[in-house]
């Protein structure tokens, strides 16, 4: 396991960004023992951490020299891609541009003629965007933010390729299964997101770690971190009902 993902998981822990809980349901209204809140990295030094994994990520994948732009979907995504930007010019001597959507098109001050998506106006002919987020789950705001692009492009005469997503943490799980009245159908595993967005797409998918790894490296180690409102090292209990989530609604 990487040392950036070791640093993740700590501070995952450290912060209560991961915790466990009881009678926790996922907007897709299924059940979930675990929670990954990134708005928790709320401080100057939470932040630029945040941002130096997702760079030590792009960097041990050798993907920063095909970059010219970060793009954060609004607002989490926006966070992230200002703090990768910074970490890769302060780690590694990498300066890149970074961009980010807005919830509606600005058509007045300097972009009175034209609507912009993009609050940084960086986009430009033949450039490649790599985009980041904090979690994921069914996909729709990448694929929303991944039309912006193509609007904004479009619209500005340009060709922009998007040459992959990366996400802080993967829940390396399957899509929730719906009924014809629309509730969701429990212990029913569903379709693989990240297979069905790369195939849809053509975009190679990327996450700094995966929730298992996270999980099984603080539960080995004896790690404390927030279960049910206390913090101390995961139990077997807590550990085995994880596991038996994964088993239930993971991605192979």
């Amino acid at each position: 396991m990487e040392e950036f993902k070791k640093r993740l998981s700590l501070i995952l822990a450290e912060t209560g960004a991961l915790f466990f809980h009881r009678d926790l349901v996922l907007k897709d209204g299924r059940p979930t023992p675990y929670f990954v809140n990134l708005g928790r990295f709320s401080t100057g030094r939470l932040l630029l951490e945040l941002g130096s994994f997702f760079a030590e990520m792009l960097v041990s994948r050798s993907l920063v020299d095909k970059i010219d732009i970060l793009v954060g979907p609004s607002y989490k995504g926006s966070a992230i891609a200002s703090a990768t930007a910074t970490a890769l010019f302060q780690y590694h001597g990498r300066d890149l541009l970074f961009d980010y959507d807005r919830k509606e098109a600005k058509k007045h001050g300097e972009r009175s003629s034209s609507a912009a998506l993009f609050v940084n106006n960086t986009f430009f002919d033949d450039c490649r965007i790599f985009v980041v987020d904090d979690v994921v789950t069914s996909m729709e705001t990448k694929y929303e933010l991944i039309e912006k692009i193509h609007k904004e492009s479009i619209s500005h005469g340009f060709h922009c390729q998007i040459i992959g997503l990366g996400i802080a943490v993967d829940r390396e799980q399957t899509k929730a299964v719906y009924d014809k009245e629309g509730t969701v159908i429990l212990n029913k595993k569903g379709s693989n997101p990240i297979g069905e967005f790369t195939s849809r797409t053509g975009i190679p998918f990327f996450s700094v770690a995966g929730i298992r790894q996270i999980v099984e490296y603080l539960y080995s180690n004896k790690i404390p971190l927030f279960i049910s409102g206390e913090k101390r090292a995961m139990d077997k209990a807590t550990k085995e009902e994880f596991d038996e989530y994964m088993g239930t609604y993971g991605r192979e």
